[in-house]
């Protein structure tokens, strides 16, 4: 049932024109007032918010995203140096080689 959905989404997809914000992660999922990102409500309305959000998660952008995810569970203690160091450098070695 999984892979129907996916299908109708791909199909409805590809009958409409992607919109300019398309996957630009600041406009998709910016930082709010309290540190943290949300998606903006209009967002939630349109057809390609999955695609979207899942194309803007994998830009160069995205791969800041996940060093901010990183720093923050240090800061707090949820991580330890070492944990943080290889994590950091898995994420290097992702931009250099993708872009």
């Amino acid at each position: 049932m999984a892979d129907g959905t996916s299908m109708r989404m791909k199909m409805a997809s590809a009958d409409k024109e992607k919109p300019a914000c398309f996957g630009v992660l600041e406009t998709v999922f910016p930082m709010g007032g309290d540190g943290l990102r949300h998606t903006p409500a209009g967002c939630m309305k349109c057809d390609f918010k999955t695609e979207c959000l899942r194309s803007a998660m994998e830009s160069r952008d995205g791969l800041k995203l996940h060093e901010e995810k990183i720093d923050r569970a240090w800061s707090a203690g949820r991580m330890g140096f070492f944990e943080r160091w290889s994590r950091r450098k898995a994420l290097e070695r992702k931009r250099r080689s993708r872009y």
